[in-house]
C-alpha cells in the first residue's frame, strides 16, 4: 500500500510540475530568435541595390527631420 502511495505522490508532483511549466508565459518566446530574424533582415536589405537605396533615403530623411526641416518629398 505505501508503495502504491509513494509511486502515485511522486508522479503526481512530477505531472504538476510539468503542467505549471508547460503553461508558462514565456515557454515560446526566444529573444535570440527575434534577434536573428533583425539581423537576417538587415543583412538582406543590405545586400540588394533596392535596400541600400532605401536605407540611404531613411538616412537622409531622419537627419533632414533632425534639423527640423520637412522631408524633401512632403
Amino acid at each position: 500500500m505505501i508503495d502504491y502511495f509513494a509511486l502515485a505522490l511522486g508522479h503526481g508532483l512530477l505531472a504538476i510540475a510539468l503542467l505549471r511549466l508547460m503553461l508558462r508565459d514565456g515557454l515560446d518566446a526566444d529573444p535570440l530568435i527575434g534577434e536573428l530574424k533583425a539581423e537576417t533582415e538587415g543583412n538582406r536589405m543590405a545586400t540588394s541595390v533596392a535596400g541600400r537605396n532605401a536605407a540611404r533615403r531613411a538616412k537622409t530623411a531622419g537627419h533632414d527631420e533632425a534639423e527640423g526641416d520637412p522631408p524633401a518629398n512632403a
